[in-house]
């Protein structure tokens, strides 16, 4: 197997036997992104000065729990002096004076950090064809979309051009395109991981997660990146915990429900059969599955692009051309340059969802849509909450669908509708998990979403490494 197919953990343990050395994975990786990014287009920024002098920092951090590890984050986490441009020609030469902290425990845990990786726009979209820049490509198929917002993470990630990567999840952001890539992603449980650094989309829905080749990969980075940030008001103070010690073949004490309601929706009878050929070898493995009633799931698409799009027009008005970011000069007077500076420093999805929350916010509106939606978001959290008094996972498909062709869904609803299996985790502040289950007759790959109790994490790890092994699929790999 190449070096950039190997696991985290695989290069750990080449590292730790003298196999490999933390200058030779580096290389490996280095080269892989010169071979394919070009055609993939992963990577906004690759950060060859960053990752060497990281790099030279191995020997007196190699007991670190990254260290000499190669990893990416999206471009929407501040790094201390290199370009945070969110996709977005308002930020294109935006140098953030300081690290977020999800980027600063990378550091501390020795990581060699690749770059930064292409997104929607502000994290605004589901193809990653939002960027102002240009389109990331689906590894597996390289005229499919790789998902979206952090499409060019879970890209990355699948083309071997990192050896795991940072996304964000606002309404299914890291686990639809881990879906579409073949790859591991999950949404941790809101204030789990801090949000200091992040450029805010929609404040209470904003998460930053791992995506990763295999689930072992997963709890040995949410060892880094969870836990309590003084900096992040959000941030939840509990004690941490070892995320490692979930990854055993076992789920003969667990419980799972499968709403009946989401299997009943229209969607790709590929994907539905997948999902529900892996729930019957969780049943043949001793997990007990039964059938359970989401009475409130029709609501939740409906009340998040409320809920997201009045916040991103709150978040977003910072961006006036006065304090940093694109200025318009052509202007003859202050009202003028700050519309000129947001007409030209956004793209269409971003002046869409900031139409949109600024009329929901709007005298006269606020009651019948925003305040509706809240009302709407605590019966999808309560009926969660009713779900995980007796169970301890739901199972759900990631998407709708497998990777779309770029260009394919030029009308914004039908795009918004492949996040219908995951928004209602960001509504509910839960934690979700997509690992691949299978495969359509395009070899296009197949995610399912197990979604835990607030904290659950744990239970999540445990079930998909025990599916992981089950299904046999971790170490097939998108050829190029």
């Amino acid at each position: 197997m190449n070096i950039f197919d190997l696991t985290i953990h695989e290069l750990k343990d080449k590292l730790a036997a003298g196999e490999l050395t933390a200058a030779e994975i580096k290389a490996a990786f280095s080269d892989r992104i010169a071979e394919v990014d070009p055609q993939v287009k992963s990577y906004l920024t690759v950060t060859d000065e960053l990752s060497e002098k990281q790099l030279a920092n191995y020997d007196s951090a190699k007991e670190a729990a990254l260290a000499g590890i190669p990893i990416a984050v999206k471009d929407n986490m501040s790094t201390d002096g290199i370009t945070t441009t969110c996709a977005s020609k308002m930020l294109e030469n935006y140098r953030p004076p300081y690290n977020a902290t999800v980027v600063e425990k990378l550091n501390q845990a020795g990581a060699v950090i690749m770059g930064k990786t292409n997104m929607d726009e502000f994290a605004m979209g589901s193809s990653t064809e939002n960027s102002a820049f240009f389109n990331t490509h689906n590894p597996w198929n390289l005229n499919h979309a790789p998902g979206g917002s952090s499409g060019g993470s879970a890209a990355a990630v699948a083309a071997g051009e990192c050896a795991a990567a940072l996304g964000s999840d606002t309404g299914g952001s890291i686990r639809q395109p881990a879906s579409y890539c073949g790859v591991v992603g999950l949404k941790p449980t809101y204030g789990l991981v801090s949000r200091y650094g992040l450029v805010a989309f929609a404040s209470s829905l904003d998460q930053i997660g791992p995506i990763t080749k295999d689930v072992e990969d997963t709890a040995i980075l949410m060892n880094v990146i969870a836990g309590h940030d003084e900096k992040d008001s959000t941030s939840v103070k509990r004690e941490k915990e070892d995320y490692t010690a979930y990854l055993k073949e076992d789920v003969s004490q667990l419980k799972i429900g499968i709403p009946a309601e989401y299997f009943e929706l229209d969607f790709d009878q590929e994907v539905k059969d997948s999902v529900l050929a892996a729930v019957e070898k969780l049943k043949e493995a001793g997990a007990t599955v039964e059938t359970v009633h989401m009475t409130d799931a029709a609501y939740a698409l409906a009340a998040y692009y409320v809920i997201a799009p009045a916040e991103a027009s709150s978040n977003l008005a910072r961006y006036d051309g006065v304090r940093y970011g694109l200025r318009s000069e052509e202007t003859a007077d202050v009202t003028t340059m700050f519309t000129n500076t947001r007409y030209q420093g956004f793209g269409d999805e971003v002046k869409r969802r900031i139409m949109i929350g600024t009329y929901a916010l709007s005298s006269g509106y606020y009651d019948a849509y925003y305040l509706k939606a809240q009302k709407a978001r605590t019966l999808i959290k309560d009926d969660f909450d009713r779900i995980f008094n007796d169970f301890d996972l739901i199972i759900t498909p990631t998407a709708p669908n497998t990777a779309i062709e770029l260009g394919s869904k030029s009308d914004p609803l039908e795009m918004y509708y492949t996040d219908i299996f995951t928004v209602p985790i960001n509504i509910a502040g839960v934690p979700a998990m997509s690992i691949p289950c299978g495969f359509d007759s395009n070899e296009m790959p197949i995610g399912l979403q197990l979604i835990g109790p607030h904290f659950g994490e744990g239970k999540i790890i445990q079930a998909a490494y025990t599916l992981e092994k089950l299904l046999a699929l971790k170490n097939k790999r998108a050829e190029l």
